[in-house]
């Protein structure tokens, strides 16, 4: 089977959804690679690297969907790209289905069978699949570089001849992998740096990479819900959240926010007077700004000033990263299509498979997944 791999077309997307050292151990299994040409630049990938590793060079995306019988990307097709996909053939992206119905339709109308790879259940056999861990920890990190990129003041402390330079107050806000890989790149760069989950299962994780865990009384006795993820707070405990993590996010100089809920707005937790009543120089990075943001004043892929607090919402911190990001989500679809495989080079859809019902969409002319037929 051709696995066809072509250049993304979203704004500001520079990964790809494969790379040459997949290249070689896909096709030491049978798949035959096509690559449209100029894939890979945006991560520094450049077409004679691919075509040494042994894909093939399409000219151009419609040369690549007629001839592709797997397709992987990593954002969403549009709906034209949704058309250039052969009828029946099989789709592995992120296809964010809770806001793209329209688009699973036609996929459905094309008799595609598509995978969303952010729906791969978080099991142990599926870890090597996870997109969204591998991503989220990149974001984690880049997050904390964009933020000491923006603040005035520096990170660590510093003895000097003419004084001392105070380190950096960090705050992280939720402890799930980007969480966690940022307290552990603030606390490298010399931060002093503490975290706040409702989860009372991350308190240890946060306390052994060095950062103090910040333990609000909202009258409950464990905040964490289905699948590992904080559950959802009611009015009354959501409330008292704001209010006081509000008091500890004024007492630091730079808040990094992860608190995101699959298919649901992001919880907002930072107030807008909270924001407005941090330190002067201060900086908040959103990561949860592509579903809304957790600071009341984020602005969806912007970076704002409010007061004398910065406040950045850029989206896709990934692909700011872009070789190493492509590097990791390769490796992710890789092994997504290794579980797949029956025979050298073909794959089939597993219907007792818990990886595959957890992530197929669609399916023989129609949208299957539980979640979106009820």
């Amino acid at each position: 089977m051709i696995l066809g791999i072509p250049k993304e077309t979203a704004s500001g997307e520079r990964r790809m959804a494969v790379s040459p050292e997949t290249i070689g151990r896909l096709k030491g299994k049978g798949f035959s690679v096509l690559v449209q040409a100029g894939a890979g630049l945006g991560a520094s990938i450049i077409d004679s690297d691919l075509a040494a590793a042994g894909a093939e060079i399409a000219a151009d995306a419609a040369s690549l969907y007629a001839k592709a019988d797997i397709v992987a990307k990593i954002q969403p097709p549009t709906t034209a790209e949704a058309d250039l996909l052969k009828e029946g053939a099989t789709l592995v992206s992120l296809l964010r289905v809770y806001e793209n119905r329209p688009l699973l339709e036609r996929l459905g109308q094309r008799k595609v069978t598509s995978y969303a790879l952010e729906l791969v259940p978080r099991i142990t056999r599926a870890q090597s699949m996870d997109i969204l861990s591998s991503q989220a920890n990149l974001a984690g990190y880049k997050a904390v570089l964009i933020a000491a990129d923006a603040y005035t003041g520096l990170f660590p402390m510093l003895m000097t001849a003419a004084g001392t330079v105070r380190a950096a107050r960090v705050l992280v806000i939720g402890a799930g992998v980007a969480g966690l890989q940022a307290i552990a790149t603030a606390r490298r760069l010399g931060a002093v740096v503490s975290a706040f989950d409702i989860r009372a299962a991350v308190k240890d994780q946060v306390k052994s990479l060095g950062a103090e865990f910040v333990e609000i009384d909202l009258g409950i006795k464990d905040g964490e819900g289905k699948g590992g993820y904080a559950r959802e707070l009611n009015d009354e405990e959501r409330k008292r959240q704001v209010e006081l993590l509000g008091e500890v996010v004024k007492k630091q100089d730079i808040v990094i926010t992860t608190a995101a809920v699959p298919g649901r707005p992001a919880p907002k937790l930072i107030s807008a007077a909270a924001a407005r009543g941090m330190k002067p120089g201060s900086v908040i990075v959103d990561l949860a700004a592509e579903s809304g943001g957790n600071c009341e004043l984020t602005r969806p892929d912007e970076t704002i000033r409010e007061g004398e607090t910065t406040i950045i919402g850029t989206f896709n911190l990934p692909s700011l990263v872009a070789r190493e990001a492509t590097n990791l989500f390769a490796r992710n679809v890789m092994n997504f299509l290794f579980n797949l495989q029956t025979e050298p080079g073909t794959i089939a859809m597993k219907s007792d498979d818990e990886i595959v019902k957890g992530s197929l969409v669609t399916h023989a002319g129609r949208i299957v997944h539980p979640t979106l037929t009820k």
